[in-house]
């Protein structure tokens, strides 16, 4: 079977098995309208090397000594002062770790490339974009090797409830699932998992031939793990479904326990709430036995700070705070998440406590349909909006704050958010600069159980 040039070009060690997976998800009669490409791009040293850095992350201990530090952390922190040109203009390292100042995704916004390492080649890294529910609209700095790092800490989280994956080559591994209106999805296969199929998929039954489709494909698929956010699993919930995944993954938003509940009886399979973004991405899972969400990597320390910046005792409710992570794109040096919740140290590793992150929102449209605000993201998209917040009245109008600078672009703004949910009143305010501002809230009924 010849390989096709424009999949070897996301797939650089494709087989021919690999290019009948590809096959098989395109063309299957039941397949939606894929609206991109994309793929892993790993060259095979790269593979071979990621086989031992999955081994080390599962074997790794994660933690560190109530009231102490890691043992890497002084190191990390000398050599991203170094290497990275934000934290290079730091004025003195004298004062110790709690004295370094605390970074904010306002900051990674202003300028993403101040916080990229300078020896880190430019050739192969990759961007893209965030659509989160809060805080503001971010260009992350990437890598092929970071993205397929990710497999580490899933596995890692899977085997918290005793799923070891063994998809292989003509099976499909994963399916990723969204639900809106506009949505990157896309086909590919999984090196580490010798050539699996992966497939990224939109429930909006907009993205398909027939709304019924969407059961038969994901069906003849029989994905071993499905991925995705409490609002693509409400959708999934209303689907006739005979295939039975062997775990769900709920990453992104705030999974609700109903929702949870829902879904492990509906599948008869764990469903993993993992607490995950972008900037660092999969921090924590939750273990009901352990009442909170148990820390996945070895080498991302997490402090728990005050408003002041201060770090709080153990077990004291404050700003989860990042330093280290995986991407050697992007080093985080007290990075200050926007998300809250108590640390606590149990035999088992840290914990957080109450985690307060992001909850899903839906706005209601002026004919009464629900639509996700990740599609709000997209109509606003086209304008260099650094921050901005979106409230629904309980009446239906809308209230669209930006910065004053922005203030001028108000009729686009709000012609954009018309077409996108009809004739509801939207009124125009400042925003005023504080980085914790909720994105999105409304007042009318939250999304999901």
């Amino acid at each position: 079977m010849p390989l096709r040039e424009e999949d070897l070009a996301f797939c650089p060690t494709l087989t021919e098995a690999g290019q009948r997976m590809l096959d098989f998800l395109r063309e299957h009669p039941a397949a939606p309208r894929f609206t991109n490409q994309s793929g892993p791009r790993l060259l095979a040293a790269e593979v071979e090397a990621l086989r031992d850095f999955v081994a080390d992350v599962q074997n790794a201990d994660v933690g560190w000594p109530p009231g102490g530090r890691p043992d890497w952390l002084d190191d990390f922190v000398a050599q991203t002062c170094r290497e990275v040109p934000a934290y290079r203009e730091l004025p003195t390292l004298s004062g110790g770790f709690d004295a370094l100042p605390t970074t904010r995704r306002a900051d990674l916004a202003a300028d993403i490339a101040r916080f990229v390492p300078d020896p880190v080649p430019v050739d192969r890294m990759i961007n893209f974009r965030t659509t989160g529910t809060t805080g503001t609209p971010l260009l992350i700095a990437s890598h092929p090797v970071v993205a397929a790092r990710y497999l580490a800490f899933h596995l890692r989280a899977l085997r918290r409830v005793a799923v070891q994956p063994h998809h292989r080559r003509g099976q499909v591994g994963v399916v990723l699932l969204g639900m809106q209106q506009r949505c990157f999805t896309y086909v590919s296969v999984t090196p580490l998992m010798d050539e699996s199929g992966l497939a990224k998929i939109n429930l909006h039954p907009g993205d398909w031939r027939h709304p019924d489709d969407r059961t038969t494909y994901l069906d003849a698929l029989a994905p071993e793990v499905i991925a995705g956010d409490p609002l693509s699993f409400g959708e999934l919930l209303t689907l006739p479904l005979t295939c039975r995944p062997r775990a769900l993954l709920s990453v992104g938003m705030t999974l609700s326990t109903g929702l949870r509940q829902a879904l492990a009886q509906r599948f008869e399979c764990p469903v993993l709430d993992l607490y995950s973004m972008n900037e660092a991405g999969p921090i924590a899972v939750f273990d009901p036995a352990l009442g909170g969400h148990l820390l996945l990597q070895p080498r991302l320390y997490v402090e728990i700070l005050d408003d002041e910046g201060h770090p709080v005792p153990d077990g004291e409710r404050g700003e989860i705070t990042l330093t280290g992570g995986f991407n050697f794109c992007l080093p985080l040096l007290r990075y200050r998440t926007g998300d809250h919740a108590a640390l606590v140290h149990t035999p088992q590793g840290p914990v957080l406590k109450g985690l307060m992150g992001r909850a899903p929102v839906r706005f209601r449209t002026f004919d009464a349909r629900w639509i996700n605000n990740i599609d709000v993201t997209h109509a606003l998209a086209p304008w260099p909006l650094t921050q901005y917040a979106l409230h629904q009245h309980a009446d239906g109008s809308l209230q669209l704050r930006v910065p004053a600078a922005a203030l001028d672009q108000g009729p686009a703004l709000t012609g954009a958010l018309t077409a996108l949910l009809g004739p509801l009143p939207v009124a125009l305010a400042p925003l005023q600069a504080d980085d914790k501002v909720l994105q999105y809230t409304s007042d009318l009924e939250a999304c999901g159980p």
